[in-house]
């Protein structure tokens, strides 16, 4: 550990832990809550799941917007966590679908604005060595398997009624956690704030390599929608016992986990274009698997595997190829429009579409998010030929 001698290694990650405890509890579970609990339709479903990823679009462009200008990054960070437990609390008292609506809506507005400030505040204090993001970023995948396994055995013997304690529970930890963080870039931000402004960050933005990449991000996303709105419903449908569903969520952040930790060795050693293809094909396939294989145990344990590209591989390209598109001082917004446009934009998109063609099954969904992986794919092809100077490295 001596290399991290100079960084807050482990205050770092225990936000990373938290934060991914949170999806953990959420993302297996919340939706057969909902559906089982609250008895939801699908689009209902759905719609719920597409308000917490449309505050992306807003939501963490505003808060980056916030961060960049008045240097307040982790001050942002630690507003916006204690805000989403504020704004969370009203989910256990009001539990009308247009109610829920609007209280995921608000708690997540906060909630999603603080992990790309974070990534920001993770990647300023590495100091450049970007290739070890991954060594301290797989700490989220670790708290993501211990709440979506612990969990899985847990509502085998308890309701469903108690996951919004446990989610009321990791939202906390999140606040706390960012208490211990300190500040990393108060004097990088005073020496550029001459050059702080929009017009810097639009130039930086427009560019064919950026513009590319932000499209495959989005198609990227647009993809995950059935299986983090339907994934867990899916399996129940096909007979999966909720610690085996629990078992194969953590299998799929267990392999993520495991590439975390080399993928600064690929990073190192390989383009970000050469990964990026790799990373892509891997991902189709797994779609294509659960929308012909979901019910063959063997071949589903294979698809879960394939996480470790569709997510780790690809978070961890995003963040190298971020960090070098945008200059210091628009990191901020950087990351934000990131997210707006492929977590915010491409999840919320495939969340609807989902719900309201879930009546056709889910085979033909996941069918659906393995093509538009590979219209991704046709883009960076044909459309990542043409070399730009910084970054040229990544796309040509």
């Amino acid at each position: 550990m001596a290399r991290y001698a100079d960084i807050p290694y482990w205050r770092l990650s225990s936000f990373y832990f938290f934060y991914f405890a949170f999806l953990g509890a959420w993302v297996p579970f919340w939706n057969l809550y909902l559906e089982q609990e609250l008895l939801f339709s699908a689009p209902q479903i759905a719609y719920l799941s597409a308000a917490m990823m449309l505050s992306k679009i807003l939501g963490p462009y505003l808060w980056g917007w916030a961060a960049d200008k008045f240097h307040q990054r982790l001050w942002v960070i630690r507003i916006g966590a204690f805000a989403a437990v504020l704004c969370f609390l009203p989910v256990f008292t009001h539990q009308l679908f247009e109610y829920l609506l609007f209280s995921i809506f608000l708690y997540s507005f906060f909630w999603n604005a603080i992990l790309s400030q974070f990534e920001v505040l993770t990647l300023t204090h590495l100091h450049g060595k970007t290739e070890f993001y991954a060594q301290i970023r797989l700490w989220g995948s670790v708290g993501f398997i211990v709440a979506v396994a612990g969990l899985g055995f847990v509502f085998e013997v308890m309701s469903l009624n108690t996951l919004p304690y446990f989610l009321l529970f990791f939202l906390l930890a999140i606040g706390i956690a960012s208490l211990s963080i300190p500040h990393a870039q108060k004097t990088l931000e005073k020496t550029q704030t001459k050059t702080n402004n929009f017009s810097v960050f639009r130039r930086q933005f427009l560019t064919v390599p950026v513009i590319i990449f932000m499209a495959i991000s989005f198609l990227m996303q647009f993809s995950h929608g059935p299986y983090y709105t339907f994934f867990s419903i899916y399996l129940e449908q096909l007979n999966y016992s909720r610690p085996l569903i629990g078992g194969l969520w953590s299998l799929g952040v267990v392999a993520e986990v495991l590439l975390f930790i080399v993928m600064h060795h690929f990073l190192r050693y390989f383009s970000l274009k050469r990964l990026l293809i790799i990373t892509l094909l891997l991902t189709a396939m797994r779609w294509f698997m659960l929308s012909l294989w979901a019910d063959n145990l063997a071949l589903l344990l294979l698809a879960q595997l394939l996480h470790a590209a569709s997510f780790a591989s690809f978070h961890s390209i995003s963040m190298a190829f971020l960090q070098h598109s945008f200059s210091p001082q628009c990191q901020g917004q950087g990351q934000a429009s990131y997210s707006a446009l492929s977590y915010g934009a491409g999840g919320a998109l495939g969340a609807i579409i989902s719900g309201e063609y879930w009546h056709m099954g889910a085979e033909y969904l996941f069918m659906l998010a393995a093509i538009s992986v590979c219209f991704a794919l046709l883009l960076l092809l044909f459309l990542g030929k043409r070399p730009l100077t910084e970054t040229q490295h990544v796309l040509d």
